[in-house]
């Protein structure tokens, strides 16, 4: 990364801690009084429209959450969860039979250098 994006980013972080609005201009401000002298102004137009609408705080609590996972959960209660639960066992003896017939290929009789 950078010292024109990390320098934007710092100062996008900034303003949302603070509960300002992000826009190109305080972005601008931010960086030419950190004194970082090789941003162009591009980086405060890009990040100002990318943050424009959205909860910065929010992006940063949910990064490791996998996004729309909840909403693809079965809306069938326990019996869902029952299912999902009986069928995992099976995934695992299939996927077990797949490495048994991998490692019976291995041994055809020569080698790579032989």
């Amino acid at each position: 990364m950078s010292t024109a994006e990390l320098a934007t980013s710092y100062a996008a972080l900034i303003l949302a801690d603070d509960g300002v609005e992000i826009t190109a201009d305080k972005l601008t401000t931010l960086i030419k009084a950190a004194k970082v002298e090789e941003v162009e102004p591009i980086w405060a137009t890009l990040f100002a429209k990318a943050l424009e609408g959205k909860d910065v705080k929010d992006m940063l609590l949910n990064v490791g959450s996998g996004g729309g996972a909840a909403a693809a959960a079965p809306s069938g209660g326990a019996g869902g969860a029952a299912a999902a639960t009986g069928d995992a066992p099976a995934e695992e003896k299939k996927e077990e039979k797949e490495e048994e017939k991998e490692e019976s290929d291995e041994d055809m009789g020569f080698g790579l250098f032989d």
